[in-house]
């Protein structure tokens, strides 16, 4: 594959702080959470100064009366109206958020871009909060104060001069509110172009599409209380205790009430073992840790369809016998595709199973007996899944199994994908969805008064290719930090490059301000948990959770600086500024947010009523069709999927590598270089790996290693100088953090089901180092 000089030099930095002594690499055998957790957060607000805000907060987040959200994971409040519904990750989260560091004037006075691009992203983002719009004065090479009114005006200009309005893109990441979000899609619709990607483009597109075709909806089916009533929890590719951490208490809960929990994972993850809950005081006191797995599974990476079809394998073998280990009754009445699907698992050999999963027939019969000898199972799933060549078949893969015993449509049953950020879901309701149907589009036409288009838009990676080749002119980002979260490091950042315009709308300094376009543009706006004062007073804002609740966030700090302004002003200035005869009334809806509600009460089915029903107790829950067994799919019934499964063996001297963060990170914010729960310090550039592949490749504990990944297209990137750590872990596998590991990720690389990228199953080598390297990144021909 032919490059350009910026895609052959090395990536930006690493995303972690320089190490601040030896590596370490010790087996994590204590309980998740707990006191470990405990003493985790206190040194966070120490080193963070906020011993007052930090405790202050904690008593204010996820709670239902005038708290606000917590802007880490999309996990549900608790139903049982819990004082301490948090965890270690929100509280460092949201503490993050509200630190006392402020990055000014002088501070973009005192660094040029070309500096802050060798700072590593730990200390980028832990300069503090940005207080001010600036604008890069290529002159300089610095970031220059701009007014609100100009940099509204540059974004405006920079739009109204296009030649066609898909040359630009309109990204967002899941922090954004609800509000926001469909005031940022309508500007992007009346503009003309769908070009909406997001991070579900990267995380959970595979889920959407895999539920939409079995169940006709994009969503789970489950509830909180499903999880408290469920007879079997399956937990697959979720590192819980990092990810999710407040699962931990769902865990608990239905371990003690005698459910069955399995967790399916190449690596057994701390949820997957036994927790402390901080909020159970008497247990803290104690040191009483509960067991929050009855049965631990650890497939090859890519193997969990496989599992699921042997368990359905057996489901089937066994009703031969026993006709009661299937739902013979809610098959006929609700699916279709039934005896097809039959006669697939009867024609897919054990032996088969047993080579694509990687686990033998006594594992995956384990499982099945679990499945069938609950009466209502939950199955869950995240990354681990989704981010697959055949994602979307493993998803429906899900549900097939499912179906097999009715456990769809009646409480502690059902599918339920764990989001990751906290509005990701919100941002896809909302209409932030780059190939909308038309029964949407339909709806804003005729509510919001526009001709929305209705060709599809680009998704993450196809806004990346056409950045690349200068289709795309004007990037804009709503929160995250694209030029890390993306695949294929060194070309993201050459795309982002090519713009004429890129604008990022953010609380902190990130790589992304410094890899930017010609122009480029940091507009800083309001965090979670600051006031958001407007001409009627102090505002709220609403988030969907993973099992769609909507519910209100309202602030409770004053702003980081008087000049910060919301998401929804920010984008009604843009909007403004591009559309300046719109009939849209822009301010009129930032006065009051209850007027945008009202105007999406109208324009999005499920929320109807909106302003009465966001402020109930727990807000209220999305209608799911497919819970009341109704299916919106073409024949009206729930359909079973009977996808061949896929080679995930890799070959001969190839591993299979799966990217992931560590414990101390969300997403690409890196809080520290350690990893409580593996038993890692001190490290963020190394490769897990199962020992024996270590041996079989003379490589020695913690030695480095050079790691390369081969692309569909040929091409090659690699890694050098990584530590390879013996890890439990299948062989044939290994794994990584990201974003460090990004750029292995070829942006070829993406699955033709979800067009994600595969950032689970990266295809590559591993070798010794050669003497003398140092931890880097490169894309080799």
């Amino acid at each position: 594959m032919s490059t350009t000089r910026d895609e052959q030099e090395s990536p930006e930095p690493a995303a972690g702080p320089v190490p601040g002594g030896d590596p370490e690499f010790h087996p994590y055998h204590h309980p998740a959470a707990g006191w470990g957790a405990a003493g985790s957060v206190s040194r966070f607000l120490m080193r963070e100064g906020t011993l007052v805000d930090g405790p202050r907060a904690i008593m204010r987040m996820n709670h239902e009366n005038g708290g606000f959200d917590c802007p880490g994971c999309a996990w549900p409040d608790d139903t049982k109206g819990l004082h301490l519904d948090i965890c270690e990750n929100g509280i460092k989260h949201v503490t993050w958020e509200m630190t006392r560091k402020r990055v000014g004037r002088e501070f973009f006075a005192a660094h040029s871009v070309t500096e802050l691009a060798g700072w590593n992203d730990h200390d980028l983002e832990n300069q503090g909060r940005l207080t001010e719009p600036m604008v890069y004065d290529p002159a300089t090479d610095h970031y220059v104060p701009i007014g609100w009114k100009d940099a509204f005006e540059m974004v405006g200009r920079a739009l109204r001069e296009l030649d066609h309005p898909d040359r630009a893109a309109f990204y967002t990441s899941g922090r954004l509110g609800n509000e926001a979000t469909f005031l940022y899609q309508l500007m992007a619709r009346e503009l003309g172009t769908n070009n909406l990607p997001d991070c579900s483009n990267m995380c959970h597109e595979a889920s959407g599409r895999g539920l939409q075709a079995s169940l006709g909806t994009g969503k789970g089916t489950v509830d909180l209380k499903d999880w408290e009533r469920a007879d079997a929890l399956f937990v697959l590719g979720v590192n819980a205790a990092s990810n999710a951490p407040r699962m931990l208490t769902a865990l608990s809960e239905a371990y003690r009430r005698g459910a069955r929990i399995v967790h399916v994972n190449p690596l057994v993850e701390a949820a997957a073992t036994r927790t402390i809950v901080p909020h159970d005081f008497t247990d803290m006191a104690l040191f009483k840790a509960t067991r929050t797995s009855t049965l631990n599974l650890q497939p090859r990476i890519g193997g969990d369809m496989a599992l699921l079809r042997g368990m359905s394998k057996a489901i089937l073998e066994q009703s031969e016998s026993d006709p009661r280990a299937l739902d013979r009754e809610f098959i006929e009445r609700h699916t279709t595709g039934f005896e097809e699907y039959r006669a697939l698992c009867r024609a897919t050999s054990w032996q088969e199973i047993e080579d694509q999963s990687g686990l033998s027939r006594v594992d995956v019969l384990d499982a099945a007996r679990v499945y069938g000898e609950a009466d209502r199972s939950v199955i869950s799933w995240c990354l681990g899944i989704t981010q697959h060549e055949h994602g979307v078949d493993t998803v429906r893969e899900i549900v097939n199994l499912l179906l097999l015993r009715g456990n769809l449509g009646r409480e502690g049953a059902g599918p339920s994908p764990v989001r990751g950020h906290s509005n990701v879901q919100g941002n896809r309701t909302c209409g932030i969805d780059h190939r909308p149907t038309d029964a949407f589009l339909d709806r804003l036409a005729e509510v919001c008064g526009i001709e929305p288009p209705r060709r599809h838009g680009l998704d993450t990676v196809g806004t990346i290719k056409a950045m690349h080749s200068g289709d795309v002119k004007v990037f804009v980002g709503m929160g995250g930090n694209f030029a890390l979260a993306a695949p294929d490091t060194p070309y993201t950042c050459a795309a982002l490059r090519s713009c004429d315009l890129t604008v990022q709308v953010s609380t902190k300094l990130n790589r992304s301000h410094v890899v930017h376009g010609r122009r480029a543009l940091i507009l800083p706006c309001l965090g979670r948990t600051e006031k958001d004062h407007q001409r009627r007073g102090v505002q709220s804002t609403s988030v969907e959770d993973s099992m769609s609740m909507v519910h209100l966030s309202v602030g409770m700090k004053r702003p980081a600086s008087p000049h910060l302004l919301s998401e929804p002003a920010v984008v009604a200035g843009m909007a403004r500024a591009a559309l300046p005869d719109s009939a849209t009334p822009w301010e009129w809806y930032i006065e009051d947010y209850d007027r945008i509600r009202d105007t999406m009460s109208r324009a999005l089915d499920g929320f109807e009523d909106f302003n009465r029903r966001v402020r109930m107790p727990l807000g209220f829950r999305i209608r799911q069709p497919a819970r009341e067994l109704v299916f919106l799919t073409p024949s009206g019934r729930a359909e079973f999927s009977t996808a061949a499964l896929p080679d995930v063996v890799p070959a001969p001297g190839t591993l299979a590598l799966g990217t992931m963060r560590s414990h101390d990170q969300w997403n690409t914010t890196v809080y520290s270089d350690n990893d409580r729960y593996r038993g890692i310090k001190n490290l963020r550039t190394l490769v897990l790996m199962n020992r024996a592949d270590m041996r079989e490749r003379g490589i020695a504990d913690l030695g480095p290693v050079d790691i390369t990944s081969t692309a569909k297209d040929g091409s090659r990137r690699s890694l050098e100088g990584y530590l390879a750590v013996p890890y439990d872990i299948p062989r044939g596998c290994a794994a990584g953090y990201m974003p460090e590991m990004n750029v292995l990720c070829a942006l070829c690389d993406y699955s033709t089901q979800s067009d994600q990228p595969i950032m689970k199953h990266v295809r590559v080598t591993i070798s010794p180092a050669a003497a003398g390297a140092g931890s880097t990144g490169r894309e080799t021909a």
